[in-house]
């Protein structure tokens, strides 16, 4: 498992490199690290009807659970800025902190994420990004 935090930014960076954003040209890419070793990347989809679009973390979620990933997640790598341009460090949305609280959940993890900025690397646990959080748990 032991991919470093270099590696995952680069995964994540790769990633952003295929982000779909006509309407914000803001492109996000996202990587997960699994306790076995898998890594699954995902990046931001935009579309005409905004609300409609997907974050790149809710897609590389999504890609997870379909690989049949349902726990074990251990380190998220987020990144963000307006294409060919580097940017302040990006944190997940609201949204994403709960989509990737369901999946940490599931395993009965706290991942470390990793939010990228062009100057620095914040590093938090997903606990600290949503605290108190709602999830798997508190349906019984």
């Amino acid at each position: 498992m032991m991919l470093n935090r270099d590696a995952l930014i680069a995964a994540a960076r790769t990633a952003q490199g295929a982000a779909y954003a006509p309407y914000s040209n803001f492109h996000v890419g996202a990587a997960l690290l699994f306790a076995d070793g898998s890594v699954v990347t995902g990046a931001n989809v935009e579309n005409a009807s905004y609300g409609l679009a997907l974050c790149a973390e809710t897609s590389a979620v999504a890609q997870a659970m379909n690989r049949g990933l349902r726990g074990g997640l251990v380190a998220v790598a987020v990144i963000g800025s307006m294409a060919g341009a580097d940017g302040p460090v990006v944190t997940p949305c609201g949204r994403c902190r709960q989509v990737l609280n369901e999946l940490a959940q599931l395993g009965g993890t706290d991942p470390v994420i990793w939010c990228v900025g062009a100057e620095e690397v914040l590093e938090l646990k997903l606990s600290a990004l949503l605290p108190h959080a709602f999830g798997p748990a508190n349906l019984g």
